[in-house]
């Protein structure tokens, strides 16, 4: 994990990276927050967020105040956060993020990936969030890390295309029968598609090696798509589904070339039920 990036760091990588949006009108709220919390500035953190901020992570409390009433424990810790890319889609933001010393996230580790997905409301204030969040692996067979190999967003004008080529490959792996998804995955994906699931391994053999193999099959089993965002070549799926059997959160990011997934990145995370700080759920976009 790097060292905690200063503001001037954490907006240079928003503005020279992979994640700048058409005209970034919201990206740089996003960006502000993430400098915010990697300073342990409350004060910079309020001049984004809406003081109504509906919290959706289950464990931070609702409100503005709520998330800035625990800068001091997150200071503490020394949490830091480094934006891998950041997608702009409307009246959203999702930041791809690598967050360091995050034992204070409940998880047991120190190093999490994390997707953090924010409305931004008519007054351009950050005003509700959801998140799920992993804790880092080592690389995965194919020597791929969770985060690692973001590219540059292109194609801009294929971003409705994607999108819709992503929402129906989801409505055929949740409704379809399992030879229907068979051959989405073979529609849809590049057969030598770039894996970075930690149980998984490059291609569709890989996938279905992976889904296939584990103590609950099949590994992955999605019952619901939320949310689909997308920025040119990436779209992101928000999905509801059990992994391993456990009630979960998915959310897949895909990057298109040529018409086709070409590869794929994921943070999957149980859904808690206990010890929750809110009552809003994971889910209610």
């Amino acid at each position: 994990m790097k060292k905690t990036l200063t503001a001037t760091l954490a907006a240079g990588l928003i503005a020279n990276g992979a994640a700048q949006a058409d005209d970034g009108r919201h990206t740089h709220l996003v960006t502000s927050l993430m400098s915010a919390i990697n300073s342990y500035d409350a004060n910079g953190a309020l001049e984004v967020l809406d003081p109504d901020y509906r919290q959706h992570n289950p464990f931070i409390p609702d409100t503005a105040a709520g998330l800035v009433s625990l800068f001091p424990s997150m200071k503490d810790a020394g949490v830091n956060v480094e934006t891998v890319l950041m997608l702009e889609d409307g009246d959203n933001v999702v930041a791809f993020n690598r967050w360091g010393n995050a034992e204070i996230f409940g998880q047991g580790c120190a190093h999490m990936a994390a997707f953090d997905f924010f409305f931004v409301n008519q007054d351009n204030k950050l005003a509700a969030h959801w998140d799920a969040m992993m804790c880092e692996r080592p690389p995965n067979a194919s020597g791929r890390s969770i985060a690692d190999g973001v590219t540059e967003i292109t194609d801009l004008h294929k971003t409705e295309e994607n999108k819709a080529k992503l929402s129906t490959a989801f409505d055929t792996f949740i409704n379809g029968t399992p030879e229907q998804a068979a051959a989405a995955l073979t529609t849809y994906f590049h057969t030598d598609y770039r894996q970075h699931n930690p149980d998984g391994s490059d291609g569709i053999e890989g996938f279905m090696a992976a889904q296939m193999s584990a103590e609950v099959t099949p590994r992955w089993q999605f019952t619901r798509l939320h949310k689909l965002v997308g920025q040119g070549n990436y779209v992101l799926a928000i999905s509801e589904g059990l992994h391993n059997g456990v009630h979960s959160v998915f959310y897949d990011l895909v990057r298109f070339e040529n018409g086709k997934i070409a590869e794929h990145w994921d943070v999957i995370q149980a859904v808690p039920t206990e010890g929750l700080a809110n009552n809003n759920t994971m889910f209610d976009f």
